[in-house]
């Protein structure tokens, strides 16, 4: 677990009110910042303000998910990524779950912004877990922002009365981090940021949730770039979102599951009859992961991805994936087509975890992205930190200028429409090279999912 060492508190005022953070070495933090307010499976409503000081020194709740609820049940790989990240925390869950972290440079002025999604298969995932932190940024002049956005049931479902209520449907998830990035553009610059220039970062599901965004025209000048760890690239053949109506049948049998007559009735249920459904769900059907996950619901994604796909927004786009990642070779393709159509800048995460022999498997690259490699169990050695500081300098750069060079750093050359040619993070060194696909499928059929 990542220890922080608080030197006291610190009170910062904004159009939304005043609220009282923490000082710390590197950075200011401010935590658990109110960012919107949503009933259950009701859309988000921006949070403009608060009355008297707002505690903003520790995390705020975080979404209500299964993992919470039925650890004993999980994989596991998911008991494998609760010891990497989660071990010696304590999470609050709460359906008023829509709040932010924020990490600013002390003398923070017009800084760049980078505004980050978590991953966790759309169904699990907190802003607060041990990876995510923003001091590293803040000593290279970046103002970082964690967002939580609701996940599951309470992310994704459907139902034809929501459509006729609101107009749309589902979503509520992705709905969230529109509402953040919109909540961003606000008021950061009470924080020191630029509105500006924001560089949307995410990683598996966030980054999936950020190419979504990256390929809705109405988005179009909200952010300056998009960073997308381990998720990029992933259509036409990969997580295609399916037209809302076409998943309301699952929700109509999740709503049966949990011993409710209506939707009305699963409004008003009790949080463990929400997740006791989930699980007899999973015993039920395997196709869940395809219904808990955004749909295309006409308006945050308009039309078919596969459509979609051919146009994104004309954006500055950094994409990577490591040597164990799921399916690593589908990753490292689908990825690498992606940065050839837009001449994104690709990393090739090709350093190996120590302490067991998951080599460098699917969001390995967190601790070093966000240096935050002290925090882990594992023994990390010279090169991961050296490599550590190599990535965390690039992702500043790139957030300031859309290029991850600087002085002292590796050159680090975008894709070419004929190139292979990536950012290869290795054992003995950072430095342009080629990925191993030989390595990538051996990986994939030895290695599989984590294990702890």
């Amino acid at each position: 677990m990542l220890k922080k060492t608080i030197l006291g508190p610190v009170t910062r005022g904004c159009a939304c009110g005043t609220l009282r953070g923490n000082e710390r070495e590197g950075c200011f933090e401010f935590l658990g910042v109110p960012f919107a307010h949503a009933g259950r499976f009701e859309y988000a409503v921006p949070d403009e303000g608060w009355e008297g000081l707002l505690d903003a020194t520790r995390p705020g709740l975080a979404c209500p998910q299964n993992r919470g609820w039925h650890e004993h049940l999980e994989n596991p790989t998911r008991r494998f990524y609760k010891k990497e990240y989660r071990e010696g925390s304590e999470f609050r869950y709460g359906e008023d779950c829509l709040n932010l972290n924020i990490f600013t440079p002390k003398d923070a002025e017009n800084c760049p912004v980078v505004l980050y999604f978590y991953g966790g298969g759309f169904d699990s995932g907190i802003n607060s877990e041990d990876p995510f932190d923003g001091e590293a940024l803040a000593k290279h002049g970046i103002v970082s922002v964690f967002a939580n956005y609701r996940v599951g049931p309470l992310g994704y479902l459907t139902h034809e009365e929501i459509r006729a209520k609101t107009g749309r449907d589902g979503n509520f998830g992705l709905d969230d981090q529109l509402t953040a990035l919109r909540w961003v553009r606000a008021h950061i610059a009470d924080f020191g940021g630029d509105p500006g220039n924001i560089t949307l970062l995410g990683q598996s599901a966030g980054a999936i949730s950020i190419q979504y965004l990256c390929l809705n025209p109405a988005n179009a000048g909200l952010f300056r770039r998009a960073a997308m760890m381990s998720g990029a690239g992933l259509f036409p053949r990969f997580a295609l979102p399916r037209r809302a109506e076409d998943t309301q049948a699952y929700w109509l049998e999740y709503i049966e599951a949990a011993g409710c007559r209506s939707l009305d009735e699963l409004r008003e249920a009790p949080l463990d009859t929400l997740f006791d459904a989930v699980e007899r769900m999973h015993e039920k059907r395997k196709d869940g992961i395809y219904h808990t996950m955004p749909v295309i619901d006409g308006l945050l994604i308009p039309a078919p991805v596969d459509e979609l796909y051919r146009s994104p927004l004309p954006l500055d786009y950094l994409v990577g994936f490591t040597n164990a990642d799921m399916y690593a070779p589908l990753m490292a393709h689908i990825g690498l087509r992606f940065a050839r159509e837009t001449g994104a800048y690709v990393y090739y995460f090709d350093l190996d975890a120590p302490g067991d022999d998951n080599a460098a498997f699917h969001s390995s690259d967190l601790r070093y992205m966000f240096g935050t490699l002290a925090g882990s169990w594992r023994p990390y050695g010279a090169r991961d930190y050296e490599a550590s500081a190599q990535i965390t300098a690039c992702l500043a750069n790139f957030a300031r200028s859309g290029d991850p060079n600087g002085p002292g750093l590796p050159l680090w050359r975008p894709a070419g429409k004929n190139s292979a040619r990536v950012l290869r993070i290795a054992p003995r060194g950072t430095a342009m090279g080629r990925a191993n696909y030989g390595k990538l499928i051996r990986n994939m059929l030895t290695k599989g999912d984590p294990k702890a």
